[in-house]
């Protein structure tokens, strides 16, 4: 992982984390906070909803025995997200799925703070316009309480993932977790940020 740290820091624009997320800071407190209590009538600025995390999910499935595809996959993850994942395994066996016990079934990172911002600037701005064939994010992927769901197809439209490097392409599922109570408010406060949800 020391080496993957190297690769990352020399890679990934070290400073992303101090100039990257301003932008998207910026643009949260000069614009989106006074839009949202305009729009909406929040008087408290306790009450404005914004972005508390962002979950990275793939799931393993049938390469649950290579352990081989599951450390590079994980190593993509750490280059994707700056922070190292979790290997989620099976609490319990199941013989339907020849499952057992124990065996890694997933790969999972919450982000937060500086991290977060600086997944979503990469994620909106330089991933999302290089996926294939992309219209936009449907307002159906965001859930009752205003949290996005949307996966993707392909990792490597990440450009920390070297296309002379891939050997395994693989899909994942982002989570962005907002601390909007409903779906309409949700979808202003991440359209004004800057996800295109049509």
């Amino acid at each position: 992982m020391e080496r993957l740290r190297q690769e990352f820091v020399r890679n990934v624009r070290p400073q992303s984390l101090n100039i990257e997320m301003n932008r998207i800071l910026e643009r949260y407190r000069k614009n989106v906070i006074p839009e949202l209590q305009k729009e909406f009538g929040i008087t408290n600025k306790m009450a404005i909803p914004s972005i508390k995390k962002v979950t990275i999910n793939v799931g393993v499935g049938r390469i649950h025995k290579e352990d081989a595809v599951i450390k590079r996959m994980a190593e993509d993850i750490a280059m994707i997200t700056g922070q190292k994942p979790v290997l989620r395994k099976a609490k319990k066996s199941i013989a339907g799925f020849k499952l057992r016990e124990g065996v890694v079934v997933g790969i999972s990172t919450t982000l937060r703070g500086l991290r977060m911002y600086d997944f979503i600037d990469r994620y909106v701005s330089i991933a999302l316009p290089r996926s294939k064939d992309f219209r936009g994010i449907n307002a159906k992927n965001v859930d009752k309480m205003g949290n996005l769901n949307v996966g993707v197809k392909e990792s490597s439209i990440f450009p920390e993932i070297r296309y002379e490097n891939v050997k395994d392409i693989f899909s994942f599922q982002i989570t962005v977790t907002t601390s909007a109570k409903n779906r309409e408010v949700g979808t202003a406060l991440l359209k004004k940020i800057g996800f295109p949800v049509k």
